[in-house]
């Protein structure tokens, strides 16, 4: 008899857990799917009134068919070029590409051949202003927000919920002096909104609960991943 009470005492809180993991992923609106030029298939999630891509974009053409370059070798130092238009897959492992998609610079996803599928377009800072706003702020969005688990984030990922479905990943990103960083560590997904010459707006997540600089701005020349949302 005391052996099974244990056994509850032990196993009740973790099924009371996982419920309460299922009800937050439940909340998110699946919408179906998107398919890019290269056929890539993608989850979409209605959060509020927008609808976004729930994984992260793969796509090596514009929705013309132009190619999208990127650097040979993918170590390349590229610092000195001022509009590099590149997508990387990370540390060119191709088995990093299911999960985390690409990684693009602003001048790409800027081109007005446009990177995403047709009827979709890459965030502004106001899209992204927006779904934070709906989610309860930037220190609540950015829990929501996260994927769960350790499986793609490493052992941290504090705060992560993904009540919203968007499912944010650690995709890490492309340095201009041909390094690839922080994979695990931070996600980072581009809006087409400048902030000056040098530097653009985009949102960043990261494995712990530190929501500093969670939407700032950084140089234009980084690689970083892509969600579209719908137009």
């Amino acid at each position: 008899m005391r052996n099974k009470q244990l056994y509850l005492a032990a196993i009740i809180p973790l099924i009371l857990g996982l419920s309460r993991l299922q009800a937050q992923t439940d909340k998110a609106t699946w919408t179906g799917t998107v398919t890019d030029i290269d056929n890539n298939v993608y989850k979409t999630v209605m959060i509020g009134k927008q609808i976004w891509m729930a994984e992260n974009l793969k796509t090596t053409r514009y929705i013309n068919g132009d190619s999208i370059g990127t650097t040979h070798p993918d170590t390349l130092y590229y610092m000195t070029e001022s509009t590099p238009k590149y997508q990387w897959i990370y540390a060119g492992n191709e088995s990093n590409l299911v999960t985390y998609g690409r990684l693009y610079t602003w001048y790409t996803v800027t081109d007005s051949r446009n990177v995403c599928p047709t009827g979709w377009h890459v965030p502004s800072k106001e899209e992204w202003a927006t779904l934070t706003k709906f989610l309860g702020g930037d220190s609540l969005a950015h829990g929501k927000l996260k994927e769960t688990g350790i499986k793609h984030w490493d052992k941290l990922n504090t705060g992560a919920t993904n009540e919203s479905g968007f499912t944010g990943i650690p995709g890490g990103n492309h340095h201009p002096k041909g390094s690839f960083l922080y994979m695990g560590e931070c996600g980072h997904w581009w809006s087409v909104t400048e902030h000056d010459k040098n530097f653009a707006w985009r949102l960043r997540l990261r494995n712990d609960d530190n929501i500093e600089n969670f939407f700032g701005y950084a140089p234009k020349l980084m690689g970083w991943s892509v969600r579209c949302v719908k137009d």
